[in-house]
């Protein structure tokens, strides 16, 4: 046995981040023919909202729709799926898909002054375009110089806020449009799956990024990955000085013997990254302990959690990362031992 090449191939996988890409599914979504939104006006809303009815905003008030506008796509359609004052579920039609109540509002909101975009089906395209021919042909109007507040390409400070509900939420947000940002970015053709890449492009824009190198079919065992409670929990670590400049997170603390701990989680059946966790640290030796709570980072081209400590011994170290995952009652436990070399 050639103890030498195994312990090369265990430092291997303590690079940054083990995992390189977010995983992206392929699969379609099937979608039935809905509506458009001035179809759905016509036979539905219109009722209440032609002549301003129950107090329900009138088609064609620029002041009544503007400050409902200002709220962005995705509240005024949770308003409208749960009912809000004297408008029931639905609109009152139970039948109504959610993407028909999304077309049907914005169809009101352009009758009352706006330019929002109709939503399309959310079937995902044959071919996905690249997220940086996005960013630069779309994205950049306004992310570029940072038009109307849009975070700016490559501004980590002004992104990492943006994404720590989650990079689904984040999502979520681009599709229905928020704010000044209309529907989908403006471009209707645009799938969920390549507005994440065109999120994650512009999180991930200027930071230069490890390669890290793959195990090969006869590696040993990776002993920094854990798979608990259906989520596959990956621990990668570096020495804080042998951080590239252009790729540290945050402020590096001063003196010797500091680490960055990244923790990678992804879906153990979807491969999808898991990125609205809370996620802890907790770093023991024979004679201290130290616990954080780590931060949304990049690293590698997907969103992950890191955090720098203090390992000044020789002498092994035990790191539990302590996770609650989205949904669970219960906070999940990966342990992993751990030598400062």
């Amino acid at each position: 046995m050639n103890r030498s090449n195994d312990k090369s191939k265990l430092r291997a996988w303590t690079a940054m981040a083990t995992v390189a890409t977010v995983m992206l599914s392929a699969s379609a979504i099937a979608q039935r023919a809905e509506r458009a939104g001035n179809e759905v006006v016509d036979t539905v809303c219109a009722s209440c909202h032609a002549k301003g009815l129950n107090g329900a905003p009138k088609i064609g008030d620029k002041a009544a729709w503007a400050k409902r506008a200002s709220q962005g796509l995705t509240a005024l359609t949770e308003h409208a799926l749960t009912g809000i004052r004297n408008m029931p579920a639905h609109g009152g039609n139970a039948a109504l898909s959610d993407i028909e109540i999304e077309r049907a509002i914005t169809y009101m909101v352009n009758q009352s002054g706006g330019n929002w975009v109709e939503p399309l089906g959310r079937a995902t395209p044959a071919a996905v375009r690249g997220a940086k021919q996005i960013v630069q042909t779309q994205c950049a109007k306004c992310h570029q110089d940072g038009v109307n507040g849009a975070p700016k390409i490559g501004d980590r400070a002004a992104w990492i806020p943006r994404l720590s509900k989650g990079l689904d939420n984040l999502v979520k947000s681009a599709v229905h449009g928020r704010g000044h940002m209309p529907s989908r970015g403006g471009d209707p053709e645009l799938s969920d799956i390549e507005i994440q890449g065109a999120v994650v492009y512009m999180f991930n824009y200027g930071v230069v990024t490890l390669h890290t190198p793959q195990p090969a079919a006869t590696a040993v065992e990776n002993p920094y990955h854990k798979v608990i409670d259906g989520a596959d929990i990956y621990l990668g670590m570096m020495r804080a000085d042998a951080i590239p400049a252009g790729q540290r997170q945050g402020s590096v603390p001063s003196g010797k013997g500091y680490y960055h701990v990244n923790i990678s989680l992804f879906d153990a059946k979807t491969k999808f990254a898991i990125t609205d966790a809370q996620v802890k640290v907790n770093v023991t030796d024979p004679i201290s302990s130290e616990t954080k709570a780590l931060e949304v980072i990049s690293a590698n081209n997907t969103i992950s959690y890191g955090g720098y400590f203090r390992l000044t011994g020789e002498y092994p170290y035990t790191i539990t990362a302590q996770v609650l995952l989205p949904g669970a009652a219960s906070v999940s436990e990966a342990k992993f031992q751990y030598k400062a070399r």
